[in-house]
């Protein structure tokens, strides 16, 4: 039997060293990061891995913004699932729109007042999304009409990408590199009135079934398939669900604070997954807790490993 090694803290010992130390103690939170950077350090490391990250949650806002655009400059991400949500929050950066530092128990009618929406603690002011709207529509009034129509959600993401001029922005860097940004609850989220709007006076028809097309074909072409699940919902699952269609991820760490015993999908832990064959089990983390706090630290520890 192999026995828990004691965390040891040593004056300017780095975080891939402290995620070691948190890998050997190998139990409850500790061993779960320490073996997330261990598996994030392979996916990097080895090309023949297809890397999918799933996006849920104001991680955007909550200031994760650059290092999915890092992860992207870098080549260790080749697809990214992501709620609607979060690209809004990267496009109103893009627009030199910044979010703000708030009060989660500040009164919420008093901010209305203002003209601030509330994330928890963090503020956007609310004539960004009028500006949101114009600035959308003026880049799709620049993609040529017939391209419009029957478009893939990914195909419009990437269309938008190319227009953005922010070098910092997520959709920017995944257009320029050719990762795919799927999204397929892109319109619940603050782009999707303004879409509704636009198709009312302008050729727009979004086809999402064409989305399968190429995902699809990553997900069959894939020597081996990782995931980095942040969250739950829909890019969890369609991520997972897609790769039912080769057996199932060889690899994948997920960050979640949601709870196991209530059965969504959200808490639900990787290897309940097996059983559905969307992920094979060999190798895989549930790290459960912040992803704000916990993905900054394996993606360090990871990145010091490659």
């Amino acid at each position: 039997m192999k026995h828990v090694e004691h965390i040891r803290l040593r004056p300017g010992m780095g975080v891939g060293e402290l995620a070691e130390e948190m890998r050997r103690a190998g139990v409850i939170g500790a061993g779960r990061v320490g073996r997330a950077a261990e598996i994030l350090a392979e996916m990097f490391q080895d090309d023949d891995y297809t890397t999918f990250l799933a996006i849920s949650g104001p991680l955007v806002p909550g200031g994760m913004r650059l290092i999915f655009t890092d992860l992207i400059r870098m080549g260790y991400v080749d697809a990214i699932v992501t709620t609607g949500a979060n690209l809004v929050h990267d496009i109103l950066e893009a627009m030199g729109r910044r979010h703000i530092v708030g009060d989660s128990e500040a009164d919420d009618k008093e901010l209305q007042r203002r003209g601030l929406s509330r994330i928890y603690d963090i503020y956007v002011e609310g004539g960004a999304f009028a500006e949101l709207e114009r600035y959308i529509w003026r880049i799709l009034d620049d993609i040529p009409r017939d391209d419009r129509v029957g478009i893939p959600i990914h195909g419009l993401l990437r269309e938008v990408g190319l227009r953005i001029t922010d070098e910092d922005s997520i959709l920017h860097n995944a257009a320029a590199r050719q990762v795919p940004i799927f999204s397929p609850c892109l319109l619940d989220s603050m782009l999707g009135i303004p879409l509704w709007m636009y198709s009312k006076r302008e050729p727009l028809v979004i086809n999402p079934i064409r989305d399968f097309d190429l995902f699809a074909d990553m997900v069959y072409e894939a020597k081996k398939a990782g995931a980095i699940i942040l969250g739950g919902g829909v890019p969890k699952h369609h991520v997972l669900y897609m790769n039912t269609l080769r057996g199932g991820l060889d690899a994948a760490v997920q960050i979640t604070s949601a709870r196991e015993d209530d059965g969504s999908l959200s808490g639900a832990p990787l290897r309940e997954a097996i059983s559905w064959g969307k992920v094979r089990g060999e190798k895989i983390s549930n790290v459960y807790g912040d992803a704000t706090v916990l993905f900054p630290i394996i993606v360090a520890a990871a990145l010091g490993k490659s």
